[in-house]
């Protein structure tokens, strides 16, 4: 991996709720190089998107809770930056594309007054009126939206769904944010759209030589998409390795698991899936959160938490069946 932007270490986020306190994140490390593009994957509900809410500082406290960890961006850890002193290192530092443009846009303002006030407010841009509506307009072009000084007037409702997306990608990349969070961006639109909307994205993406963080659960598109991978579980990180070796060679079972879930179109049999669910957050099991839906688990599995063992110079992995 390159010099890191974005380097988590042992982050643990839980959330206070009526019955108690869920420890959702638990121990969390992760980390991007500079213009790398790293894929983070796992079930619904295993905490990847409370990762990335984390570090743009946007979860509700309470009833979040940071419990532990730290979050280096640039030689400043983001956990002990004022918040307001944040708003600079969102809009130039750090953008974040989030999965429903519908929930992301504010359905009361034109696109127009969305797009400038990202553009007005972003420290470093050009406050006059007339270079930041220009500036907006390029920015749509850039996604190839159709019209754009038509579009700048119309409000979200009249947008469909893709053209919403593509809002919301020039948004993310108006302010020339050296790192990029796209949460499951293309989940709300049909196949073909999404295709259309990843490939401007990885264009933009590539010729602005952006870090990026895709965060998703189809594994077709992270093999495509991403340089290195990242596996969550339950709060955990238990895999990590560059994308190729980690499709050759999947180490971590639930990794393995993943893989097997995958639908085949080859005639060979019918996908299989990993048994059981992901834990109770109020009452995670001990040790490896993983052990009880593991079929290699151990008695040391139910013990101890696994650290991530170097399988290579490049892969790291989170299990006990790699110790040595």
């Amino acid at each position: 991996m390159s010099e890191p932007l974005l380097e988590i270490r042992d982050l643990h986020v839980g959330f206070d709720i009526y019955g108690g306190h869920l420890k959702v994140l638990d121990g969390v490390n992760f980390a991007v190089g500079k213009g790398e593009k790293v894929g983070l994957v796992g079930e619904t509900g295993c905490g990847k998107t409370t990762t990335m809410k984390t570090v743009m500082r946007i979860l509700p406290i309470p009833p979040a809770r940071v419990r532990d960890g730290e979050i280096g961006y640039k030689g400043k850890d983001l956990l002990r930056v004022n918040l307001k002193r944040t708003r600079g290192v969102k809009g130039k530092g750090i953008s974040m594309i989030f999965q429903d443009p519908t929930a992301a846009l504010n359905p009361v303002f034109t696109i127009g007054r969305q797009l400038m006030d990202v553009i007005k407010y972003s420290r470093g841009q050009d406050r006059s009126g007339d270079k930041i509506r220009d500036r907006a307009i390029s920015a749509l072009k850039d996604v190839a939206m159709p019209d754009p000084e038509r579009i700048l007037s119309n409000y979200p409702i009249q947008l469909s769904g893709g053209m919403r997306q593509r809002i919301c990608i020039a948004m993310a990349l108006v302010t020339g944010s050296e790192l990029l969070i796209a949460d499951e961006p293309t989940t709300s639109l049909d196949v073909t759209i999404q295709d259309q909307v990843l490939r401007l994205l990885g264009k933009l993406v590539e010729e602005r030589g952006n870090s990026t963080i895709f965060i998703t659960h189809s594994l077709g598109i992270v093999r495509e998409w991403t340089n290195r991978v990242y596996v969550m579980y339950a709060g955990n990180m238990v895999e990590a390795a560059p994308t190729k070796e980690l499709f050759s060679k999947a180490l971590h079972p639930y990794t393995q698991g993943l893989m097997k879930a995958v639908p085949r179109l080859t005639g060979e049999g019918m996908a299989e899936g990993v048994t059981g669910r992901i834990p109770n957050y109020l009452t995670p099991p001990s040790g490896c959160r993983f052990h009880p839906r593991c079929p290699h688990v151990m008695l040391v599995c139910e013990q101890e938490r696994p650290p991530f063992f170097d399988v290579s110079d490049t892969h790291q992995v989170a299990c006990f069946l790699y110790k040595e």
